[in-house]
């Protein structure tokens, strides 16, 4: 019996992985139930101190996380959103000026030094500063003004996927405060009813599009607007969990270059969410599909599953600005999926830490 087959009989129960990705909708509850008063104290204090821009120290899955802030705190605060370069505090000694700014750090540790000396620099050029992070008394949150904690409990897994979708619901809520804006808040309250419909995606369905995806060596994810992030996020799931070297790229990056990249027998995941960017995002996927591509396609566009070699529906009705939140379940499900099929342990990925502190 070979070491894939004994993974695929393995009971899906049995996956600490997979149990973390089913307390999403649970997690995402608690946090905008217990976390809202921390969110008001914090946006409070933000807007009384006319925060010019924002500065968000991460890595990993958080960094992700980071790239979702560019467009939810551009989008509705209207506010500039750039990723630190940590190695400038650490290494070069030569850290940017900040004024103005809100320094942000976002760790499902706190941990990492690197990402702490963000925060304790950004603090010393007299910025508010701000930790989002699963550990309430981590050093990123000693260090820091102010602290959201995410309340997701322990995440055992080695691979992030109750904090990512955490550290999304912390800054979707933060923005909204920060724009007192009464209507997003209202929508946000609906999030955790659209993960646990992406979680309830049947088994099968997702299991048969991570087989198309077995042989994969290379490939691309793409999305673009508020998904860029989860492009990110999922290319990232299927390295770290099923050793498949996918790059994230946008729409209309893809476009320029590396578009030449697709044949046949090429891996493509698509991310296409109703909104702003999915008339393109749409067609991108039809070149793709004419070049001879296979595509896995997560959508909620009838027009964008019926292209897809390996169609994974999402939920209807999602506002496209909270959708990362929810478009990130299957991916999760995909890449845990992929991980067995290939013989691996989506438990324990190859040479990975839960904490990595960087310097």
């Amino acid at each position: 019996m070979s070491h894939s087959h004994r993974q695929k009989e393995t009971p899906l129960t049995d996956s600490l992985l997979r149990a973390e990705i089913a307390e999403q909708p649970e997690v995402l509850r608690r946090l905008l139930r217990d976390g809202a008063a921390d969110v008001e104290r914090v946006s409070e204090r933000l807007r009384a101190h006319q925060v010019a821009h924002v500065v968000i120290a991460a890595r990993g899955s958080s960094d992700n996380a980071a790239r979702y802030a560019q467009y939810v705190f551009g989008a509705y605060n209207r506010l500039v959103v750039s990723l630190a370069t940590p190695s400038l505090f650490t290494r070069y000694h030569a850290a940017p000026r900040m004024d103005g700014a809100l320094v942000v750090g976002v760790s499902q540790s706190g941990e990492s030094p690197d990402l702490v000396a963000v925060i304790v620099e950004g603090r010393r050029q007299g910025c508010q500063t701000l930790a989002i992070t699963n550990v309430a008394d981590s050093p990123l949150a000693k260090a820091a003004h102010h602290v959201l904690a995410l309340r997701a409990g322990p995440e055992q897994s080695i691979a992030a996927t109750k904090t990512y979708t955490a550290q999304l619901m912390a800054l979707a809520m933060l923005s909204t405060d920060l724009a007192q804006d009464a209507d997003r808040k209202r929508e946000l309250a609906h999030v955790p009813e659209f993960v646990a419909e992406a979680a309830g995606v049947d088994d099968q369905i997702v299991a048969a599009a991570a087989e198309t995806l077995r042989g994969a060596g290379h490939g691309v994810v793409i999305g673009r607007g508020f998904n860029f992030a989860t492009a990110f996020e999922l290319a990232l799931k299927a390295k770290e969990l099923a050793h498949v070297a996918v790059e994230p790229y946008s729409s209309a990056d893809f476009l320029h270059g590396p578009i030449a990249l697709i044949e046949t027998g090429f891996a493509a995941i698509v991310i296409n969410v109703a909104g702003a960017v999915s008339a393109e995002v749409d067609s991108v996927l039809a070149d793709i599909c004419a070049r001879g591509a296979c595509p896995v396609v997560l959508s909620n566009l009838r027009s964008s599953l019926d292209r897809a070699a390996a169609p994974i529906a999402l939920p209807a009705g999602m506002p496209e600005w909270v959708s990362p939140i929810a478009a990130i379940v299957p991916g999760q499900l995909l890449a845990f999926h992929l991980s067995r099929i290939r013989g691996l342990d989506p438990d324990s990925p190859r040479g990975l830490h839960k904490v990595t502190k960087t310097t």
